[in-house]
């Protein structure tokens, strides 16, 4: 997604040593703690006790397994990982996600100088490494030597920017699924090697790709017709639906904010057989509202304490 980590996430990140300390044993355990391979998960993940929530969609609604059933609770998406908790797009970042509960992790992937596919969110890797220059200017070797843990708290220092094909790796042994951004315009040669990477793990069955880039995933479905595609969206097309069906879309993932005025939205593309998630949502109140609304999946910062907050959203 567009937006960076707000300045609360930041300065709380340096006020809480306790949790970070915490996390040392995580850090750690990321390098060599292996589960065996989960199998893949539905969509809606976790369960939790039965809720209300809007009327039950039509027939086709009901046939996707992207939309959630009645009563389930809203999938949760691990934004760049466990990013209030870990150096974001990192595969500890990844690993303290799923331990927090989480099913899916999302992260963003966009190509070195030779055309390696990395995970990484911002153009250049100033913020969340030691290096400094737009992805794209440096090579897989030198994107190798950065380190991406220490600018979040020094026991993380040595974390590196994973490649696609090693998170696509960690995943797939770990267990876990991804929603995995196109970040920003990409040729059709480097979509090919983004497919490329996620065939050759296995895993496209756990896979969603979205993109804001509409050319981005018109190449992902012409070469990859089995992959879920997602559209990302700061704010609603005038009609979603209609964009999702040129599209061929299983969700639409939209700025929560953006349904405040248009909450018929939702139910229009659930008709469609359409997913809605919204990005990127870290605190009860909205999680409450866009549960409400029958929303599909919640992209958050914070996973294990929206995991939490779906297990026990029964007895609110």
């Amino acid at each position: 997604m567009k937006d960076a980590l707000p300045p609360v996430f930041r300065s709380h990140r340096r006020r809480t040593a306790g949790f970070a300390v915490g996390a040392v044993a995580v850090a750690a355990l990321a390098a060599v703690f292996v589960t065996a391979p989960s199998p893949p998960f539905s969509p809606s993940g976790a369960s939790g006790p039965s809720a209300p929530r809007p009327p039950e969609p039509d027939a086709k609604a009901s046939e996707s397994p992207w939309i959630r059933p009645a009563g389930a609770p809203p999938t949760v998406f691990a934004h760049r990982g466990a990013s209030s908790a870990a150096p974001e797009n990192t595969l500890v970042a990844d690993e303290v996600a799923r331990r927090g509960g989480a099913k899916w992790i999302e992260n963003d992937v966009q190509p070195s100088k030779d055309g390696v596919p990395y995970v990484l969110h911002d153009p250049t890797v100033d913020r969340t490494t030691d290096g400094t220059g737009p992805i794209r200017s440096l090579t897989s070797a030198q994107l190798d030597a950065l380190d991406a843990g220490s600018w979040f708290a020094p026991v993380y220092a040595g974390a590196r920017v994973p490649t696609l094909a090693a998170q696509l790796a960690d995943l797939r042994e770990r267990g876990g699924n991804l929603l995995l951004e196109i970040k920003g315009r990409h040729s059709r040669d480097e979509v090919a090697r983004i497919v490329r990477d996620v065939r050759e793990q296995a895993i496209t069955r756990r896979v969603l790709v979205q993109s804001f880039d509409v050319p981005s995933l018109r190449y992902a479905h012409e070469l990859a017709p089995e992959l879920p595609l997602g559209l990302l969206r700061a704010t609603l097309d005038a009609d979603p639906a209609a964009l999702a069906r040129d599209l061929d879309l299983t969700a639409y993932n939209v700025a929560h904010t953006a349904l405040t005025d248009r909450p018929d939205v939702v139910g229009e593309l659930h008709a469609a057989g359409v997913a809605v998630n919204v990005w990127t949502v870290d605190t009860p109140g909205r999680w409450k509202a866009v549960d409400d609304l029958g929303v599909d999946g919640i992209i958050t910062n914070r996973p294990a304490e929206l995991a939490g907050w779906t297990e026990g959203r029964g007895a609110i």
